[in-house]
């Protein structure tokens, strides 16, 4: 009985999984490099018209705060998806790494069962003509 493990991996189709990797690696490239271009601060655009004041208005002190806390979770959200993509990309890189030795690891098997039966063939030959 072999380990669920190995079901698991014969179920997947590693053709597929070979191709369409460096395309997820190019996607995680992309990704980055455009996460990387806006990695700068974003700048506060200000509006012509000024916001509209209900009755209870804040005090500018209250506002000015708001306004800090609000840019420095942008700015914390920012850092936190910039690392999200460095850490997307470098997945990908692995994963293409993966793929790569996983072909190569399959391509070695074929070649053993090849050498094994050729030479389990040999063996048989000989033993028959032994006899």
């Amino acid at each position: 009985m072999p380990f669920p493990w190995v079901t698991v991996l014969q179920a997947v189709p590693w053709s597929e999984v070979i191709r369409n990797a460096p395309k997820v690696a190019e996607g995680a490239k992309k990704l980055w490099n455009a996460v990387g271009k806006n990695s700068s601060t974003p700048e506060v655009v200000e509006s012509s018209t000024p916001p509209a004041v209900s009755p209870e208005s804040h005090t500018i002190t209250e506002l000015e705060s708001r306004a800090e806390a609000l840019e420095l979770m942008v700015t914390d959200l920012h850092e936190q998806m910039f690392a999200a993509s460095e850490l997307i990309k470098d997945l990908a890189e692995q994963n293409t790494q993966l793929v790569q030795r996983i072909e190569k690891n399959r391509l070695h098997v074929l070649w053993l069962g090849v050498a094994t039966t050729v030479f389990s063939i040999l063996a048989l030959l000989g033993i028959y003509l032994a006899m």
